[in-house]
């Protein structure tokens, strides 16, 4: 398991690469690939249905 690290302000959070979608809770490999991407930990399929109904 991969950790990552971001800073807002000054606060220093660490965030765990775990794989797993945070709409769906389902493991996924593509969780990581747009995390690093788009910065957002979803799959591509919860991506595809943000993107045809974002609401």
């Amino acid at each position: 398991m991969t950790e990552i690290y971001k800073e807002e302000g000054n606060k220093k959070e660490k965030e765990k690469l775990d794989n797993i979608c945070e709409e769906c809770k389902k493991k996924d490999e593509s969780v990581s690939q747009n995390l690093m991407m788009h910065g957002y930990k979803i799959c591509d399929s919860c991506q595809i249905s943000k993107t045809i109904f974002p609401v």
